[in-house]
């Protein structure tokens, strides 16, 4: 469904984007993911025609040109800063997107009443955008974006500044737009949403993909092992059967398999006659990924 094959766009003496390549199958959800000026904002531009690439090419739904309006139809574009109109209401906003697109008449009309139920604001279709909540906004901003039936939606931090009841109605909107065959590219810095809500991930950084693959196979190849944590109820008296190492009371040990090692640890420990106060697994997850590939220091 979308194609970008080496994108390269330089401001000046930066180079902004570096040959950034992907795909993402139809009807499938991809991850962009990446720390503040890591590229992303630009790549999203330029795949959706807003920005000619200095070199490299996107293709949308076969061998269609991003920046030609008629391929523009078929995609959605969900911004991260609200692109509602706050003047108008709910269904003025829904009626307007889906107007500009060419809808009109009874499907125009079928189409607002949907966007209402997929934004959750059916009750308030005649109230101003500007009485809404932040999580009221960002759901009509989603059904916006959604309301002319794209088969290409970009979603770029679409949960950002909302309460935990929007977050998850959000979610579960975009997981509806998927079954009916939508497909997804979405950025955000939450890890959770992307393994939740995407198929395959695309970590960016310095204008460059680092690393592209499914959830589990980023973790299995950059997440590094799980850490087993055991609060001991007093300082062992000789570490010298302890596994892993010891800080205070806290013995922590590295390992590819925390089951078995827990059940050997426990073993361990009670021949030591040592007891637990607290354990806990620290099991790698995407967080740890991104982490890895592109450093902790501040982004700001």
């Amino acid at each position: 469904m979308l194609d970008a094959l080496d994108l390269v766009k330089s401001y000046g003496s930066t180079q902004a984007v570096r040959g950034v390549s992907f795909s993402v199958e139809r009807g499938s959800a991809f991850a962009l993911l990446g720390p503040n000026g890591a590229g992303k904002s630009t790549t999203l531009h330029m795949l959706v025609g807003a920005l000619r690439p200095d070199g490299g090419t996107v293709r949308i739904d076969g061998d269609r040109d991003p920046a030609d309006p008629q391929t523009r139809s078929l995609i959605g574009i969900c911004p991260q800063d609200l692109a509602i109109y706050e003047e108008l209401t709910a269904a003025e906003n829904l009626a307007f997107f889906a107007e500009i697109q060419g809808l009109r008449g009874r499907k125009l009309a079928q189409r607002v009443d949907w966007g209402l139920q997929l934004a959750g604001l059916e009750a308030r279709r005649t109230d101003r955008a500007e009485a809404f909540s932040g999580g009221m906004k960002r759901r009509l901003n989603l059904a916006c974006a959604a309301v002319h039936e794209p088969k290409l939606l970009l979603c770029d931090e679409p949960t950002v500044g909302v309460d935990p009841q929007s977050r998850n109605h959000i979610f579960e909107s975009i997981e509806a737009l998927r079954a009916d065959g939508c497909t997804l590219l979405y950025t955000t810095h939450y890890m959770e949403e992307a393994e939740r809500l995407c198929d395959r991930v695309a970590i960016m950084d310095h204008g460059r993909v680092l690393a592209i693959d499914t959830v589990d196979a980023l973790i299995d190849a950059h997440g590094g092992q799980a850490v087993v944590e055991v609060e001991l109820a007093q300082a062992p008296a000789s570490t010298d059967d302890l596994p892993g190492t010891l800080e205070g009371t806290t013995l922590r040990v590295e390992t590819t398999e925390p089951l078995t090692a827990i059940e050997t640890l426990g073993e361990t420990l009670r021949r030591a006659n040592l007891s637990i106060c607290r354990l806990r697994v620290d099991r790698p997850d995407l967080e740890r990924v991104f982490l890895s590939l592109t450093g902790r220091s501040l982004r700001d």
